[in-house]
């Protein structure tokens, strides 16, 4: 092989593990980890979207009390299940973290709303979200922006 070819492996072989770091994200604190927070492009104008992602508790019981975002002008934690037959969608003033478990916020459950969008959501972009806790305190999160169809985001969790 030439040492032209070797170097040309070698960098491929770095960008292709840099490209896994973006796709795959997590984040800790304390006993918390966050994997992979996300949501979905929007068409312009939307005015609402879902963030999500999955928390493990690897501590005493905790509970989500909130995310921060300065993409929207409101963000509330919300709850979607079916009752009477029928989806339902509702506010809630937390999301429980029993000790050792795992909770996932998904779309189907429960999720981050951001309401009234200050920009669209644009597929590939990022944007900052703080997720406050009522013991283990505040952490800022990068939100991937998959594509708008996308049923989970890429780290497949």
């Amino acid at each position: 092989m030439t040492e032209m070819k070797k170097v040309l492996l070698g960098w491929a072989g770095a960008l292709l593990m840099c490209s896994s770091l973006a796709i795959a994200h997590d984040f800790t604190l304390g006993k918390l980890k966050i994997d992979h927070p996300w949501s979905r492009a929007t068409a312009p104008g939307a005015k609402v979207a879902g963030a999500f992602l999955q928390i493990r508790n690897g501590g005493d019981a905790d509970e989500l009390l909130r995310a921060e975002s300065d993409v929207a002008a409101r963000v509330e934690l919300h709850e979607m299940k079916m009752a009477d037959g029928v989806m339902q969608m509702k506010a809630v003033k937390g999301v429980a973290l029993p000790a050792g478990a795992e909770v996932k916020l998904a779309p189907g459950g429960y999720h981050v709303m951001l309401i009234d969008l200050k920009r669209p959501l644009k597929e590939g972009e990022t944007f900052p979200m703080t997720l406050v806790f009522a013991k283990s305190g505040t952490v800022r999160v990068d939100v991937q922006i998959e594509a708008m169809g996308a049923k989970e985001g890429h780290a497949g969790h």
